[in-house]
């Protein structure tokens, strides 16, 4: 799966395209993670077009899945939008039913707009990795319930996928490498202005305009001094791969679907990886 492949800098049609392929080559394993990322990226790192992302994406992603049901169904394709339109699909260019079927289409989100939005219109909420439990109940259970009862879905029609930054180690040594690399990371998220509701929730808010401007001259160093062990063990998930399961199924036991789990800046032994998978599945 893409968790997430950003999509307002790439066309539709493009990302039908791909997502056909990866259907094709995964055997049907595929899932199609699309997120929008924030304004100063889109205009200065890929020089694309900004625009209200939470009605962006929305577009985005009825225009991925009326390609691909064209392509599943033969119907005429006809989308229509502000952003995005496509309806022309000469017969050259339709690779016809994927035999494993359409992929299903994801959207990352964090704030309630984008979570709303990904509870009407998606096949699953990919939700952001930097949160903490008390965000991820109070602020986007809530706005998956809103969406699905906008567009009169039931709780079966998505899947939520939420991501969690761990820190998983069995000795002292891989402990400080795993405590380090999620530090830095949620040093990195903190920075940004658009994350800050999770910081707010847990009464953290006024970290967040000086690791801003860290983060603007490049002093690291300090930016990890402002992350302090309740800040990892809140945001992260932190232990050996056992109490890391244990930690997981606590947090998200009764409304994930599946979690995806981030190793920022170190590389867990395989063995524990695997550990970590059957305390997860048990």
């Amino acid at each position: 799966m893409t968790n997430v492949a950003i999509a307002m800098p790439r066309s539709p049609m493009h990302l039908a395209h791909t997502a056909w392929d990866l259907q094709l080559m995964s055997r049907g394993r595929f899932r199609l993670g699309l997120g929008s990322q924030i304004r100063p990226h889109i205009e200065k790192r890929y020089g694309a077009t900004w625009s209200p992302p939470a009605a962006r994406m929305r577009e985005i992603v009825g225009a991925v899945k009326a390609i691909l049901r064209s392509w599943e169904t033969g119907e005429r394709l006809e989308f229509r939008g502000k952003h995005t339109t496509h309806t022309l699909m000469p017969p050259t260019f339709v690779p016809g039913p994927n035999p494993f079927g359409p992929p299903p289409v994801l959207l990352g989100a964090l704030g309630p707009l984008m979570t709303r939005t990904a509870a009407e219109v998606a096949d699953g909420v990919l939700v952001m990795p930097f949160h903490t439990e008390r965000h991820f109940r109070e602020r986007t259970m809530p706005a998956v319930a809103e969406g699905l009862e906008r567009a009169q879905r039931s709780p079966d029609d998505l899947a939520v996928l939420p991501a969690a930054i761990t820190a998983m180690y069995r000795t002292e040594e891989e402990r400080e490498a795993a405590i380090t690399g999620v530090r830095g990371l949620i040093a990195f998220y903190a920075s940004t202005p658009a994350y800050l509701p999770v910081l707010e929730v847990e009464g953290w808010a006024q970290i967040q305009p000086e690791l801003n401007r860290l983060s603007k001259v490049g002093d690291v160093a300090s930016m990890f001094g402002l992350v302090d062990d309740a800040m990892v063990a809140t945001i992260g998930v932190v232990g050996t791969p056992e109490e890391c399961a244990a930690e997981i199924h606590r947090r998200f036991g009764e409304e994930a679907d599946r979690i995806c789990c981030y190793f920022p800046g170190y590389q867990p032994p395989a063995e524990q990886i695997a550990a970590l998978a059957a305390a997860l599945d048990g």
